[in-house]
């Protein structure tokens, strides 16, 4: 007979367990889906788990057992991986940087391409359980700019090995979802002073995150409350990466946190005019930034650094930015960074390849091969994104 040990909880944690599955459960009914996302409930559903393991993690936060990223990562890793037969995964390190490595079974005489990908989740969720070929180092205990420098080194150490892995070196192709999109871009600026190294092919970026200065544009008002990533979390994870003061969030939200110079500067590339007509026609409301908060600015602008904004690197460094597959999403708090890279990258006759997905989240992509709470959506990405690697 097995004997089992029960250790009760704080009352108080108990107590806001409770609470804390009350909020979940009205959730359920309340959390704004809109109607032009198809399966609605599983949408719900998937939220309601979403933001229960949030919730429990707080938990855990506040009783000290560990941090709330921590928490929510162990429990999302906890999924197992399917195997592929066709596919031979090695686990590796580049320096001290944990990388899987997928390779077909069968051999090839002829290179093949590679791809790096980097993986999303806000600098709190996703691991090697989230498929990619590394994962950097995550809050909380990482801030700027580790997650940066990892994806950095460790995408220089792959390009040094090509010739061990069979890969073509005229067709390495970076690769992320999410903050992964905007590492990908951010790889692509850093090793333009890298010659000796052989050059990026194309960049791959779905709903990317390329910056993290201006919060007032259509799609955070539009979406700003729809699932998975509603502003709460989107200025919880930016805060916690750069090390902010979470009490600054009204003062970012109204644009106090930079000087009116700065914001001329950057107009030309990050103003609502630059973004097509059509995305401006439901609830938004162009907002007249508030005088700056000097300490505000003292504490954020880092934000300004291209390793957090790689959306307004000069023209010089964006017109030699390889060729990109842009994946976008209607109903993203973060669509207009997408519409904004975009246009950039074809005024300065960058190839773009761009897919608008009309009934798209953010964070839908991870969807893939969950089963019931797999969306459609989620194979007609991965159908774009193996189709413009091939194509290469």
């Amino acid at each position: 007979m097995m004997a089992v040990l029960l250790l009760p909880l704080p009352m108080a944690a108990c107590a806001f367990l409770g609470v804390g599955l009350w909020v979940i459960c009205s959730h359920f009914l309340t959390a704004d889906i809109p109607a032009a996302i198809g399966h609605p409930v599983k949408l719900r559903v998937l939220d309601c788990l979403f933001l229960l393991l949030l919730r429990w993690g707080m938990i855990f936060e506040k009783l000290r057992i560990c941090s709330m990223p921590r928490f929510v990562r162990f429990m999302h890793d906890l999924r197992p991986l399917k195997e592929d037969p066709d596919v031979v995964v090695t686990d590796l390190r580049y320096g001290t940087i944990p990388v899987k490595l997928y390779q077909p079974k069968v051999f090839s005489c002829i290179p093949r391409p590679g791809i790096v990908f980097y993986h999303g989740g806000g600098g709190v969720l996703g691991s090697l359980t989230h498929h990619p070929l590394l994962r950097y180092r995550r809050l909380p205990q990482h801030k700027f700019p580790v997650a940066a420098r990892d994806c950095i080194a460790a995408t220089i150490h792959f390009l040094k090995s090509l010739n061990m892995y069979g890969v073509d070196p005229d067709r390495v192709v970076v690769c992320g979802d999410s903050v992964g999109g905007g590492m990908a871009t951010i790889v692509c600026q850093k090793l333009l002073d890298c010659p000796e190294l052989p050059k990026i092919r194309a960049q791959i970026l779905v709903y990317a995150i390329l910056q993290a200065v201006d919060f007032q544009s259509p799609s955070f008002q539009q979406n700003r409350n729809i699932p998975l990533l509603n502003w709460n979390f989107a200025f919880y994870c930016w805060s916690c990466y750069l090390d902010i003061n979470p009490s600054w969030k009204s003062t970012i939200m109204k644009g106090a946190h930079l000087p009116a110079e700065v914001w001329e500067k950057y107009r030309k590339w990050l103003g609502a005019e630059n973004i097509p007509e059509r995305f401006k026609k439901k609830s938004y409301r162009p907002m007249p930034r508030e005088p700056l908060n000097e300490a505000a600015y003292l504490e954020t602008n880092l934000a300004l650094d291209l390793m957090n904004s790689p959306l307004i690197a000069e023209d010089e460094v964006m017109s030699q930015l390889p060729e990109a597959c842009i994946v976008s999403c209607e109903y993203d708090l973060l669509r207009d960074h997408s519409l904004l890279f975009k246009k950039r990258l074809e005024d300065l006759g960058v190839p773009v390849t761009w897919h608008h997905m009309e009934d798209g989240f953010h964070g839908v992509l991870s969807t893939f091969d969950m089963g019931y709470l797999q969306f459609p959506c989620s194979t007609r990405i991965l159908n774009a994104m193996v189709h413009f690697v091939n194509k290469l």
